[in-house]
């Protein structure tokens, strides 16, 4: 198998029948499906398990996690690519095969971005590529923005992993997917550390595919998500940054955890933020920072731009 489609599963009875379902309708076909199950209370992976024996099935005894589920899935895979997809997808005919066609195309590409469409309203982009600014925000490029555009491919800071195909040779090399994360932000770090060893991220736009949102969470704001992403903001930062690159940066990212602070405290989720924040500067003093190497001095300097030229960027809405 040239890939392996990788499925990370938590409580998704609602959508992964559908996503499987897209997989098998897809036009390229050298492909493996693992699910990694975290625990589901909901049956889900007893669907897998009943309607789909050709799937890999993985079950874990408790909700490690994203990371931790994609690592497991890696695990179980010797395909020289895997392709990150949420359960809470459907990816359209030529999505597996426009992804593969696109990492083959650069041996330095490290993972391709997908273009991802909101399910339910389905004339509006999900995200196609993630970009990252020196405020310390990550986002979507291209989200709530019309989906007829977006219609080139591009480099980006990031894939999104809730769908997208990453080299794996590149994964061995730079190490895989952070498990401190838990879940959110772990695309960033892993595109951000492949940046520094001056490998590439990109979009491809005939890669589509159709994104619930929040469909396992329920919400696009709730205080465990915006608990574990502030969190987690903070821990990219302090991983992948040289410590002369974050006081560069300093008076920006103070600035953004200001302005984020202040719009949690307004929709009433202030004290989530602040408390992943506090857990944030715990994860700092307790995690491992990604080597530094002056070899790399001219790929901190091409971040560097890029993530002064992001601050000027059209931010998702």
């Amino acid at each position: 198998m040239e890939v392996s489609v990788i499925i990370p599963n938590y409580n998704g009875a609602n959508f992964i029948k559908d996503c499987i379902e897209s997989l098998k309708e897809q036009s390229y076909k050298d492909f493996e499906i693992i699910v990694v199950d975290n625990d589901s209370k909901d049956g889900s992976a007893d669907v897998v398990e009943q309607e789909f024996p050709e799937v890999r099935l993985k079950r874990l005894d408790q909700n490690y996690g994203f990371s931790r589920a994609v690592n497991e899935g890696l695990r179980m895979s010797e395909a020289p690519f895997a392709l990150l997809l949420n359960s809470d997808t459907k990816a359209e005919p030529d999505f597996v095969g426009a992804l593969v066609t696109a990492i083959r195309g650069n041996e330095r590409i490290f993972s391709v971005a997908s273009k991802m469409i909101q399910m339910k309203n389905p004339e509006r982009l999900d995200g196609a590529g993630d970009l990252y600014s020196a405020f310390g925000w990550a986002y979507a490029r291209g989200k709530g923005r019309s989906s007829a555009g977006f219609t080139r491919s591009a480099k980006v800071f990031a894939a999104c992993g809730g769908a997208s195909i990453y080299r794996r040779s590149i994964l061995d090399e730079i190490g895989w997917f952070d498990e401190f994360h838990f879940a959110y932000l772990e695309d960033t770090d892993i595109g951000y550390r492949a940046r520094i060893m001056g490998y590439k991220n990109v979009y491809c736009p005939d890669a589509k595919v159709y994104h619930a949102g929040s469909g396992v969470t329920g919400s696009r704001y709730n205080d465990f998500k915006i608990r574990i992403s502030a969190r987690n903001n903070m821990y990219v930062i302090m991983k992948n940054m040289p410590v002369l690159q974050m006081i560069l940066n300093l008076p920006f990212l103070l600035l953004g955890f200001a302005i984020k602070a202040l719009f949690f405290i307004v929709i009433g989720h202030g004290r989530a933020y602040l408390s992943g924040l506090k857990r944030g500067y715990i994860l700092c003093r307790q995690a491992r920072k990604f080597p530094y190497s002056a070899k790399n001095l001219k790929n901190y300097a091409v971040i560097q731009l890029e993530l002064w030229l992001n601050l000027f960027r059209r931010l998702p809405g």
